[in-house]
């Protein structure tokens, strides 16, 4: 995979783990795997990220001039799942996910979370790429999430929420970017009332961070399957 994808693969990779969801009538199918998710990421130094003491690390080794192969060691992607060729190509629309529906108790079919890779971004932070899938009887919500944070230097959530309903066959796909320095993310936490001894817990859970983080990127998109 790595010889593929022409960037070193995270230590954590799950290559076989996959979400499929496909609409039986058309043969309408949408993916997430682990290789298309990695070759989302920046294979340059464009968008490289620096831990917090590169610079100092850089100043005592003069004879340091270049980095070899360099790529986006914080395994960003923009991935946002894989349309199977021939499968009807989203649209942008102004119908947004139906959250009150989602937000019913309405009784849990199945649930699943998988993810497809890892990295401790030599202990430099975290990098994290799942998927998790929630079913009932009328509609499912499907979640791809990466989170990263770079200790001392950036936090980031990236979300892809795709929303079926199955009356209707309409299938609604969300993307949300949020980003900010880890210093204004840890003082937001605070904010709320953190206590200082679970900043460090707080600060690995993304579902406490997003809400935090401020949006820099969002689009919605959907497509009708109805025949």
């Amino acid at each position: 995979m790595s010889k593929r994808l022409g960037i070193p693969v995270p230590e954590m990779i799950f290559g076989d783990n996959l979400v499929l969801l496909r609409h039986a009538p058309t043969g309408w199918t949408l993916a997430f795997n682990a290789f298309d998710a990695l070759d989302a990421v920046g294979k340059d130094a464009s968008n490289m990220l620096q831990v917090a003491y590169a610079q100092e690390w850089a100043s005592s080794r003069d004879n340091v001039k270049e980095v070899v192969n360099p790529f986006d060691w914080s395994y960003s992607s923009t991935y946002d799942g894989t349309l199977a060729p021939g499968s009807a190509s989203f649209a942008p629309t102004e119908r947004a996910i139906p959250l009150e529906l989602l937000k019913r108790r309405d009784p849990i079919l199945f649930f699943d979370e998988v993810v497809l890779y890892e990295s401790e971004l030599d202990d430099n932070g975290i990098s994290l790429y799942s998927v998790k899938v929630r079913l009932h009887e009328k509609r499912m919500l499907l979640l791809a999430r990466l989170f990263v944070r770079v200790d001392n230097v950036i936090v980031r959530v990236r979300d892809t929420r795709v929303y079926v309903d199955f009356e209707t066959d309409e299938v609604i796909r969300e993307y949300t970017a949020r980003e900010d320095s880890f210093a204004n993310v840890k003082q937001a936490l605070r904010m709320t009332g953190t206590l200082p001894d679970d900043l460090t817990i707080a600060l690995r859970d993304p579902n406490i961070l997003a809400p935090l983080i401020p949006i820099v990127e969002s689009r919605l998109e959907s497509v009708n399957l109805k025949r």
